[in-house]
């Protein structure tokens, strides 16, 4: 009997650039393993806040600050991903991630999702800005009106917030974060470490 097929919990937010890159690059790793891959979305703001942690761009050492920005670029060609940082970052990402709920209840997030990921990090776009948004999302052949609007029915909210609660019991502090099973793997980094454990499972 063939083994079971493992899942890969994704979570991510689209405000963070590693969960850009870990979505370019997960799907090759799950193709490696067998694995199947859903992406989550969580409300990394209100993951940081239940935390007391915070973004990197608001790191209060200049040097270490700085050298973030050289640890992306390396990660960035290492993979060889398509990024440009947002100058418009950090960005408010709670209608995103309202938004990405909304996408997958009417059925349209996988056309959602990679549009505004490439908005964010490749074209540079302000996400935070809600005409920019809706003009991604015509241009992406979405309806971004009725993307709105489902965004804010109280069921959507809801989900949003209980799933960035249920990730925070679960113990995520950032984003990206995976599961496979109940084994945490933060950053796109321990991506190597995931997939080995699962070639190993």
């Amino acid at each position: 009997m063939a083994p079971a097929a493992k899942t890969i919990e994704f979570l991510f937010d689209y405000g963070s650039p590693y969960s850009y890159i870990a979505d370019s690059i997960i799907d090759a790793v799950a193709d490696r393993t067998g694995a199947t891959v859903v992406r989550q979305p969580i409300l990394l703001g209100g993951v940081h806040k239940a935390t007391e942690n915070q973004s990197p761009a608001l790191e209060s050492c200049v040097p270490k600050r700085n050298y973030g920005g050289i640890t992306m670029k390396r990660w960035v060609a290492k993979h060889g991903v398509a990024f440009q940082p947002n100058p418009f970052f950090p960005i408010n990402t709670l209608a995103a991630m309202r938004m990405a709920v909304a996408a997958k209840h009417m059925g349209v997030f996988e056309t959602f999702h990679p549009a505004v990921f490439k908005s964010f990090w490749v074209d540079g776009k302000n996400m935070g800005d809600a005409e920019v948004f809706g003009a991604v999302l015509t241009d992406a052949g979405l309806d971004a009106a009725a993307l709105f609007a489902k965004s804010q029915e109280q069921e959507i909210k809801d989900e949003l917030k209980s799933e960035t609660e249920r990730a925070v019991d679960r113990g995520v502090f950032g984003a990206p974060t995976f599961f496979v099973g109940d084994e945490m793997y933060f950053g796109q980094d321990h991506l190597p470490f995931l997939e080995a454990d699962l070639k190993a499972a």
